[in-house]
């Protein structure tokens, strides 16, 4: 059987709209007819399927070319939605035959490839073409401003943090509710923000495959440039979401 807190997770990663522009959490509507079944969950669960961008794989350029835009979404981030899906498939055949040790050594798979669709399909939704790009504003700013001293002073620490992650991972900026303040902090591979206890507001994806055509082993490069299509309204969306 699946622990409690991986099944809040599974059940999180299915329900990620098929459209990538709102807010996702666990009570979103999703859109695939076929239904896994949760043995003791008290409900289904539905297959994850790769979200539709908001955006033109080109409208990020020059921060982010078409080209990584098209393969990091149509092919690696695929990839999480096929592997969770066929992992989910095993797990719950597992709970079926009542084989408590598969469905055990089956939660590593879950949590990578559940993870890296969560942890994607919140990085499009961050995500703006450069026309659209607006600066943070109204209570996001000043809880910017309250935490970091100012937004360059935030986005100093933050490219800094999220580029001395070893190997791959993530930057994130969440929300902290137990205290009500912003943090930043990382996590490795495709461990979802969650696990850190903040809610997600912010992530950006510091796997190689995210710059590498772009930017080659400059990390530093791109974590400059992808400040330029920040979608600060939806981080701001994330923050109230997360206050309620």
């Amino acid at each position: 059987m699946l622990s409690a807190s991986m099944l809040s997770f599974v059940r999180c990663a299915s329900r990620i709209p098929r459209t990538s522009m709102g807010f996702f959490h666990e009570t979103s509507a999703f859109s695939s007819s076929q239904a896994f079944s949760s043995s003791g969950a008290g409900g289904v669960l539905v297959p994850a399927s790769l979200p539709d961008l908001p955006y033109d794989y080109s409208a990020l350029d020059p921060a982010i070319s078409a080209d990584i835009m098209k393969l990091h979404h149509s092919k690696h981030h695929q990839t999480y939605v096929t592997n969770f899906n066929a992992t989910m498939e095993k797990v719950l055949d597992a709970q079926a035959k009542g084989d408590t040790a598969a469905a055990i050594a089956l939660q590593g798979a879950v949590k990578f490839n559940g993870g890296g669709h969560v942890n994607h399909s919140i990085f499009w939704q961050n995500l703006c073409p450069v026309k659209d790009f607006t600066p943070p504003e109204g209570a996001l700013l000043s809880a910017i401003n309250d935490e970091f001293g100012s937004l360059d002073a935030f986005q100093t620490k933050f490219a800094a943090t999220a580029a001395g992650v070893q190997g791959s991972g993530w930057g994130w900026l969440g929300y902290d509710k137990a205290t009500g303040r912003l943090a930043i902090t990382t996590t490795a591979n495709q461990d979802p923000c969650v696990t850190t206890g903040l809610v997600p507001l912010l992530g950006v994806d510091v796997w190689e495959h995210a710059y590498y055509l772009q930017y080659k082993n400059v990390r530093p490069d791109y974590l400059k440039a992808v400040w330029d299509v920040v979608n600060w309204k939806d981080v701001a969306t994330k923050l109230e979401h997360a206050k309620a």
